[in-house]
């Protein structure tokens, strides 16, 4: 899966898989430093993917209020996991992003980062 560099920032393409319904998003920050895969509530809430009573609110970073929500599969081009917790939330950071990434993933799914030829498999 090829990666774009913008800013000094690595951003790649991801789908999710949530009851059968399958959402693509681009401009998804690749970072080994974050804590939680957490996707833009403005992007997914219209596409089927909503808050039930059961998924989890809670604060992060001291400021944010997001919901968790497990979900069937999460792709990274070939790189897949299933039934794994995301974050959703206003991510409002100042950067044009629609999520992001976490090590968590990466580290399930085995990632290799080549950032000479700005792949991720």
């Amino acid at each position: 899966m090829k990666i774009e560099i913008r800013n000094g920032l690595a951003y790649t393409s991801v789908s999710l898989t949530y009851e059968g319904r399958q959402i693509t998003l681009d401009n998804i920050l690749l970072d080994t430093g974050s804590a939680g895969t957490i996707f833009s509530a403005d992007k997914i809430l219209d596409r089927g993917l909503h808050i039930e009573v059961y998924d989890r609110m809670h604060r992060i970073q001291g400021t944010e209020f997001v919901f968790t929500k497990r979900i069937d599969r999460l792709c990274l081009g070939e790189l897949q996991v299933s039934d794994f917790d995301i974050q959703v939330g206003a991510m409002n950071y100042g950067i044009d992003m629609n999520g992001i990434i976490d090590l968590n993933f990466l580290l399930q799914v085995g990632a290799h980062i080549d950032l000479k030829r700005l792949e991720i498999y």
